[in-house]
């Protein structure tokens, strides 16, 4: 086999490795179980998913990173405000650990973690948002809000509305 040929073919497999990835990446719809209306918001951190109940016995599922150790919360709460390429400042116990950081990242910048949509929860410092960092996606990573891949957070931002009721268990 000719050194192009080689070349061709481990650049054709790399290119269906990566697609697959980011096929994986998308929601799925799944059945789920709970007494919950439709358009509610679960989030499962003790899964890292984040489900859209469909309706009953279904519902749109979403890898998500959460709060690390100690930054976990429960509760249920309701969606407040909707941002698109929102700009962040870092809340106080942020800014208490990253004195370095300045009071505001830009929307759009690549320093700005909240990625290209947030949406706030009522109640707190905390959001749904996207993220700056893909590969923190299904860990135990933030201060307590939950991030989303970029694609993921742009199809739940339109499917849900301000006053969505947002329920956290573990």
């Amino acid at each position: 086999m000719s050194l192009r040929i080689a070349v061709a073919l481990a650049a054709t497999i790399g290119a269906g490795l990566l697609g697959a990835t980011t096929a994986e990446a998308r929601p799925d719809m799944v059945g789920f179980r709970g007494d919950y209306s439709p358009g509610t918001i679960v989030i499962k951190t003790n899964e890292r998913r984040l489900y859209l109940v469909v309706d009953s016995g279904r519902a749109v599922r979403y890898p998500v990173g959460v709060g690390r150790s100690g930054k976990q919360w429960a509760g249920t709460t309701r969606i407040d405000g909707k941002y698109l390429t929102p700009a962040w400042s870092p809340p106080a116990e942020v800014r208490r650990d990253k004195p370095y950081m300045p009071n505001v990242i830009p929307g759009g910048s690549p320093h700005n973690p909240m990625g290209v949509a947030a949406m706030t929860l009522a109640g707190g410092e905390y959001a749904i948002h996207g993220t700056n960092a893909p590969g923190s996606i299904g860990g135990f990573v933030s201060y307590g809000c939950i991030r989303m891949l970029n694609s993921d957070i742009s199809d739940l931002y339109g499917r849900v509305s301000v006053g969505t009721t947002v329920v956290v268990s573990r």
